[in-house]
């Protein structure tokens, strides 16, 4: 983020005007100060006006009455923690709030940003979103895992201009996106007017600490509020129940209807719920998530209230347009407070986990179960071990020398005993280090990648990758790099997408996919079954490859099965994707798949999984 300035200034002053540099000259600011005369040369500032000295500033300094930058009496002055890495940038920011009468404080380093939200209690963060170690929208999401600073604004400014961004931004916990190159004027005004909306909220009936209780457009609670109340009930020894409830296919209905339309959707969705748990009080948590708290309630009733909720939004039937509604899937997961939880974010990270589990079971519903001390300590022992990497052939029914393997997750463990994926995956989730498991199994995949094309027998990888892992802007920042700086090509690489993460995740990950496509990067929806929701993901998401459900593997044994195994891959071939039949174990099997116009096949019939990648494709006959 170099500012960057013209090599040399015209001499003709129109020529002059045209220019446009990131950076003003000293004292531009004051333009737009109440006291700059307005007859001054923009450039140049008043004799009499010195510029203030950038520099942090300590919480308990300057005046704590005084005239607020809109012009209003307040307090005390705004105050602002910009977070920036670069100190030229850091320190403009910091001198044009300054000259506007703000207290402004710099932290240039992502890992401090809390240490310095709790010293210098800022009314806004104004933070930059491209950061090395710690992107911006990670270090959001973890400020607003703390309850104390749900409602705290954090204003994004940077230089990207994809439009996509703006949403990932605001979706991952952000007020506003301010785009750089910005003026002073606008910079003051954004940030001026999102703490003047902030105090102002405050300042409602009640303790000027207590956050906003009510939305004022929707009626539900804030999220602050809510959390609060989670940190009390805990606090309180209280029982009953917290309730996480995801709407599924939040990209298909944005798509299908536009962003207005899908808004007034969630907001009928959230009235729906609001009914089902009332006078229990319900907030929404972002874009398509829902979370409901039920203190004084038998923990015995936790499962229905669950059910309740989910049926809540299946059996109605929601107006889009004037001759159709919909009807809204859902997953819910539920923790009972006497889990014992630290405090909110702890619930409130059970109760998401107990969702995403939720969407696993075919009625939608799961309940958070605390894992005991040994559970615990044996999910951390079964990370403790040397990762390896298995492979199984994907074979071309009508033949094809490509190399492509789907990589398979093992971990070999001290005492020589082998844990499949299914065992170290949730054991990774459970103890956050999913994120790194995946880097390293991707590390591995594009290390293998290199070294076949370096030796000229080019191969092909699919690899799985958690939803969570692909949201975060930082890894697929770091894919992107080591893409280019090996000379891999793109297409070499295959992520898999489960359609069960897809249903879940599909803006988040229909952003990533698009991203890494300039890079050629392919992706698979994996486990596949036919449905509403399921073949509009066909048609939203950049896809490549369809892996069908294991299950089809019965195809030939089982006449329902099989008309929906050639539905779908007529649906496929007219959008231009191929499809994978996997499981495939005897010839019957096989066969069934070839007359269905299957375009791949994997199962034990073909190879099985090892530790080689040294299946001849070349002679391979099915």
């Amino acid at each position: 983020m170099a500012v960057r300035e013209p090599a040399s200034v015209p001499e003709d002053p129109a020529a002059r005007q045209r220019l446009r540099a990131e950076t003003p000259p000293a004292h531009y600011w004051r333009r737009w100060v109440g006291d700059a005369d307005p007859d001054a040369d923009a450039g140049t500032p008043p004799a009499a006006t010195a510029a203030p000295e950038p520099g942090p500033v300590a919480a308990g300094s300057g005046s704590t009455a005084t005239t607020g930058p809109d012009g209003g009496s307040d307090d005390s002055p705004y105050r602002v923690l910009i977070v920036e890495d670069d100190r030229t940038q850091a320190l403009f920011a910091q001198s044009v709030l300054h000259g506007a009468g703000m207290k402004a404080e710099v932290q240039m380093q992502p890992d401090g940003v809390i240490d310095a939200i709790t010293r210098f209690d800022p009314d806004l963060i104004l933070m930059d979103l491209h950061m090395p170690g710690q992107d911006g929208m990670r270090l959001t999401a973890l400020i607003r895992q703390q309850p104390a600073f749900q409602l705290l604004p954090i204003v994004f400014l940077t230089g990207d201009p994809d439009p996509e961004r703006q949403f990932e931004v605001l979706e991952s916990g952000a007020d506003d996106f301010l785009t750089k190159p910005i003026r002073p004027r606008h910079l003051i005004a954004a940030v001026s007017n999102r703490i003047q909306r902030t105090r102002a909220q405050r300042r409602q009936p009640g303790s000027r600490q207590d956050v906003v209780r009510n939305h004022p457009d929707t009626g539900l609670a804030t999220r602050g509020w809510l959390l609060q109340q989670v940190d009390q009930a805990l606090a309180d020894g209280a029982r009953g129940g917290l309730f996480f409830v995801e709407v599924a296919s939040a990209l298909g209905l944005r798509e299908r209807y536009g962003y207005a339309a899908f808004e007034r959707l969630m907001t009928q969705a959230g009235t729906c719920l609001a009914r089902t748990v009332a006078p229990a009080p319900l907030a929404r948590l972002n874009d398509n998530s829902f979370l409901a708290l039920l203190r004084d309630e038998d923990e015995a009733n936790l499962e229905r209230i669950a059910r309740d909720l989910r049926n809540s939004l299946s059996m109605q039937g929601f107006t889009m347009r004037q001759d159709e509604q919909v009807q809204l899937r859902s997953a819910v997961g539920y923790a009972a407070l006497s889990g014992g939880f630290e405090d909110a974010g702890t619930a409130l990270e059970a109760t998401e986990r107990s969702a995403l589990q939720a969407r696993l079971h075919s009625d939608g519903v799961a309940a958070y179960v605390p894992p005991s001390d040994s559970e615990a300590l044996e999910r951390l022992a079964l990370l403790d071990g040397q990762l390896e990497l298995a492979y199984q052939p994907i074979v071309a029914v009508a033949g094809n020398t490509q190399a492509q393997y789907q990589v398979l997750l093992r971990l070999r463990r001290a005492d020589g005993s082998l844990l499949s994926a299914a065992q170290v995956v949730p054991a990774a989730e459970s103890s956050g280090r999913i994120a790194d498991l995946d880097q390293q199994v991707m590390e591995h995949a594009l290390d293998m990648i290199q070294a076949r094309k370096a030796s000229g027998t080019p191969l092909r990888l699919f690899v799985s990758q958690s939803p969570r892992t692909l949201a975060r802007e930082a890894f697929a920042e770091w894919l992107l790099q080591t893409i280019g700086s090996r000379g891999i090509d793109g297409a070499s690489l295959v992520i898999d997408l489960r359609l069960g993460d897809a249903l879940i995740h599909s803006v988040t990950l229909d952003g990533f996919c698009r991203r890494l496509m300039a890079a050629g990067v392919q992706f698979c929806l994996s486990q596949f079954e036919p449905g509403t929701e399921a073949d509009a993901l066909l048609n939203q998401l950049p896809l490549s490859y369809v892996r069908m459900a294991g299950r089809y593997a019965g195809a030939h044994a089982d006449a329902g099965l099989r008309d929906q195994l050639r539905g779908t891959i007529d649906q496929a071939h007219r959008l231009g994707l191929q499809v994978i039949g996997q499981q495939i174990e005897d010839p019957q099997a096989a066969a069934a798949m070839w007359m269905g116009g299957i375009d791949y096949i994997q199962g034990n019939l073909v190879s099985s999984v090892g530790s080689e990648l040294d299946f001849d494709f070349q002679s391979a006959v099915l």
